[in-house]
């Protein structure tokens, strides 16, 4: 890949192992291109995960073509969110390097409805079941673009 940055080394990653239906995880939206994810970590409202198909270890990796996809998924994501949580902010977030604190080499960007206290959740979250990420992706889905 094109980045010289430091990325974590992983013997498989998550990620592509959501999307190839290794492991389960709640996939909201998918193309060619880009999956929106609803992350089991909800450290906002309505915490989504947006990610190219292919494996790409940092925003540096993205072709054109991908980069367009994933920020057309992560404005559908924000606009969905709002209009199902109603929430008073939303938060976008993206990390690349371990300097960084990315923890996945799979290139994804946060969306998530601030927390009614306003922010979002930094520290340790529960992990929230695929049962209940599942329920979030059906109050999210009837407003995606």
């Amino acid at each position: 890949m094109s980045t010289s940055l430091e990325v974590p080394e992983v013997k498989r990653c998550a990620f592509c192992d959501y999307l190839a239906g290794v492991r389960p995880f709640t996939i909201l939206a998918r193309t060619e291109l880009v999956a929106t994810l609803v992350t089991r970590e909800q450290r906002g409202v309505g915490h989504l995960l947006v990610i190219p198909v292919l494996h790409r270890p940092t925003l540096l990796d993205l072709s054109i073509d991908e980069a367009s996809a994933v920020m057309q998924s992560v404005i559908a994501g924000a606009r969905a969110i709002t209009s199902a949580y109603k929430p008073g902010g939303l938060a976008v977030w993206q990390n690349n390097g371990i300097p960084a604190h990315q923890t996945i080499p799979h290139v994804h960007f946060h969306v998530a409805g601030t927390l009614p206290d306003g922010g979002t959740e930094w520290d340790e979250v529960d992990e929230s079941s695929v049962s209940e990420t599942d329920i979030i992706a059906d109050r999210l889905r009837p407003y995606l673009d």
